[in-house]
């Protein structure tokens, strides 16, 4: 429920190698979820055999990170969060604010915005195999019981190799309308992934970052 691609700037697994992993770790239904952009869902969608694909966003609000799911179009980023949240309503998505307890991420949300927002969050993810302890999922985990909120798992993988890492085995679903329900009657399983992960994404990062560097001094 929580994936990166190519198409997102600290990521460098090719659509088709997401593919593949997709399939060989036997998951049924991906959420993609590159950083501001559903470019990269919309390519998996595109070569998505044997599963089906929820094209979602990762979109960097002010008021942290928050992803859409079931999305047709792309959320700016740079918004409140109350506007990011109905930008993603408005066109019939679903709400889902991730690792809200991290303490290795700069742009999570804080507890002061889940706060003020959580009446209009329709899921808090529960359990992020890219933490750097267990006790942030805990955390995220006892909050969404004691607000009656869904939970959500995901590998938030950056890598072919994380993907599988964290899902939800749940009730199939038609669609959207349906989602949160199977969601509610799910089962969240997980491993971390270990410090290696966040290294090698900050390899990625700026890997991307000289290419395009290059790329615009040989124009």
């Amino acid at each position: 429920m929580h994936t990166h691609s190519e198409a997102s700037p600290d990521s460098r697994t090719p659509i088709a190698e997401q593919a593949r992993a997709v399939r060989a770790a036997g998951i049924d239904v991906i959420c993609a979820t590159d950083h501001n952009t559903i470019d990269g869902g919309l390519r998996l969608r595109d070569l998505a055999d044997g599963f089906r694909v929820v094209i979602g966003e990762e979109i960097s609000s002010r008021d942290g990170e928050i992803i859409g799911l079931f999305l047709e179009r792309a959320v700016p980023r740079d918004l409140t969060g109350e506007e990011t949240i109905a930008r993603i309503h408005e066109q019939g998505g679903l709400v889902v604010v991730p690792h809200p307890f991290s303490i290795n991420r700069r742009y999570h949300m804080r507890r002061p915005s889940l706060d003020r927002l959580r009446t209009k969050i329709d899921a808090l993810e529960i359990f992020n195999a890219r933490e750097a302890i267990f006790l942030n999922n805990r955390a995220a985990a006892r909050y969404a019981k004691e607000h009656n909120m869904a939970g959500t798992a995901g590998s938030d993988a950056h890598r072919a190799s994380e993907i599988g890492r964290a899902f939800v085995e749940m009730p199939d679903f038609a669609g959207s309308g349906d989602f949160l329900d199977a969601l509610r009657n799910g089962i969240a399983h997980g491993r971390l992934s270990g410090g290696s992960v966040h290294v090698l994404t900050r390899y990625d990062r700026l890997r991307k970052w000289l290419g395009r560097r290059n790329s615009s001094a040989t124009r």
